[in-house]
C-alpha cells in the first residue's frame, strides 16, 4: 500500500507539475499545479468524487515532481509530457493534422490555393478553417465575386485560350492577358481585405469606382460592380458576424454523455464564421467538463495559432492559460468564462453543435454493436 505522507512532506508550496507512476513504472497521470502540496495532497483525501481519479489513486507507487517559475510555464511542461508519454488517466484529444488555411500565392498574378503544412514566405495565408471542406466553399465564394485564378502555374504558364473557369465568370483569364496585371492586382488586393475581415472597406471602394464609372458614361463597367457588390454583400450576410468585439475568436463548448464527452469548436476569422469541429477525448469517462475543456485549452492551443479571444462554456480558472497563450502568441490572449449578451448566444449554437455530434456518434456506436450481435448470432458465435 502506497503511503504519500513522506513525499507530501517534502513537496513545496510552488508551482510545477506532476507524475503519478504505477508500479510496472509508468506515467499514468501528469498534471500541473500553481501549488504543487496543495494539489498532490487533495488526491490522498478520504471524500475523491470521481471513481476514475479512486482507480488512479489505487494504481499510484511513486510520485515526481517538478518545480517551475510560474504556472504557465508548468502548463507547457504539462503539455509537452502528456503529448509524448499519453498517460492511462489524462483526458487526450487526438493530435490532429495541422489546420488548412486559404493562400494568396506572390506570383506575378497570384493564386488562390488551399494548404496544409509549412508556410512559406511571399505567401499570404487567411484561417486557419476548422476543415477542408470550409476552405474550398470560401474558395468558390472568391472566385465568384474577385474572380481569381486556382490553376496551378504550370496550367496557368502553357493556356493559349481561357478555360472554363473564364467562361462561367469564376476568372478574368490573366493567363491570355484579358486584364491588365493593374487591375487582377487590385481583385488580388480586394480580396486579401475581405479575408481580413474588411469587406465594408472593399464594398465602398467598390461603391466609389462604379459611381465614377457611372459618371464618366462607362455603364458596362459600372454594371460589373454593381454585381461584384451585390455578390459580396450576399457572401457578407452568410458568413459575417457583427456582434464581436474582435474579428478573430473561438467559442469552446463541452457536454458529456454516458460518460463519454465532446467539445465543439466555433471558428470566427476576420469576421467570418469559418465553420465549426467536433472533438472526441480518450480518457474522460467521470471527468468534469473543466477538466475536459482545460485539457482541450492545454493540448489544442499549444500547437495553433490562438485568436485573440476564446469564449468558454465552463467556469475554470483562466488566468494560467491566458498568461502562457499570450506569452506563445506574443499578444494579449483573453478568455471569457461568464459569456453575456451576444457571445453568450453563440456559445449557446455551440453547445447545441456539441450536443448533436456526441448524440449522433452514441447512434452509430449504438447501431455498430446492434450489427456485431446479429452477426454474431447469425455465425452462431458464443459471446467473448
Amino acid at each position: 500500500m502506497f503511503d504519500p505522507k513522506p513525499i507530501l512532506k517534502t513537496l513545496p508550496n510552488l508551482p510545477g507539475i506532476y507524475r503519478m507512476i504505477n508500479a510496472e513504472d509508468a506515467v499514468i497521470y501528469v498534471g500541473k499545479a500553481k501549488d504543487l502540496k496543495k494539489r498532490v495532497s487533495s488526491y490522498f483525501n478520504k471524500n475523491l468524487p470521481s471513481p476514475r481519479t479512486r482507480m488512479m489513486v489505487s494504481q499510484i507507487t511513486h510520485i515526481e515532481t517538478t518545480v517551475t517559475r510560474t504556472e504557465a510555464e508548468a502548463l507547457l511542461l504539462e503539455n509537452n509530457l502528456i503529448k509524448s508519454i499519453m498517460p492511462r488517466y489524462n483526458v487526450l484529444f487526438r493530435d490532429d493534422k495541422s489546420y488548412p488555411y486559404i493562400a494568396l500565392t506572390g506570383d506575378d498574378f497570384p493564386r488562390l490555393a488551399f494548404h496544409r503544412g509549412t508556410q512559406r514566405k511571399g505567401t499570404q495565408y487567411f484561417g486557419p478553417f476548422p476543415n477542408a471542406v470550409a476552405v474550398r466553399e470560401s474558395i468558390q465564394l472568391l472566385q465568384k465575386v474577385f474572380k481569381l485564378r486556382t490553376c496551378e502555374n504550370s496550367v496557368f504558364s502553357n493556356r493559349s485560350r481561357p478555360c472554363l473557369q473564364y467562361q462561367i465568370e469564376r476568372c478574368t483569364a490573366p493567363c491570355v492577358d484579358y486584364i491588365s496585371s493593374e487591375d487582377y492586382a487590385h481583385d488580388v488586393h480586394h480580396a486579401a481585405m475581405f479575408l481580413e475581415g474588411k469587406a465594408n472597406e472593399v464594398l465602398n471602394v467598390l461603391g466609389d469606382k462604379m459611381n465614377t464609372a457611372a459618371a464618366n458614361q462607362e455603364y458596362e463597367t459600372a454594371a460589373v460592380l454593381r454585381d461584384r457588390m451585390q455578390a459580396l454583400r450576399q457572401v457578407q450576410a452568410k458568413q459575417f458576424v457583427s456582434d464581436f468585439s474582435v474579428s478573430d475568436a473561438d467559442v469552446i463548448a463541452c457536454t458529456e454523455l454516458q460518460g463519454q464527452h465532446c467539445i465543439n469548436l466555433v471558428m470566427i476569422r476576420g469576421g467570418r464564421h469559418l465553420g465549426d469541429k467536433s472533438f472526441f477525448p480518450k480518457n474522460s469517462q467521470d471527468a468534469s467538463l473543466s477538466e475536459t475543456v482545460e485539457a482541450f485549452l492545454t493540448q489544442h492551443y499549444m500547437a495553433q495559432n490562438t485568436p485573440p479571444m476564446i469564449v468558454c462554456g465552463v467556469e475554470m480558472d483562466a488566468k494560467g492559460f491566458e498568461e502562457v497563450l499570450s506569452e506563445q502568441a506574443g499578444r494579449k490572449i483573453r478568455i471569457i468564462t461568464n459569456a453575456i449578451g451576444d457571445k453568450r448566444v453563440w456559445l449557446k449554437m455551440a453547445q447545441t453543435n456539441a450536443e448533436l455530434a456526441l448524440g449522433q456518434r452514441a447512434a452509430t456506436s449504438a447501431n455498430q454493436a446492434a450489427k456485431l450481435i446479429a452477426l454474431r448470432e447469425a455465425l452462431h458465435l458464443a459471446e467473448t
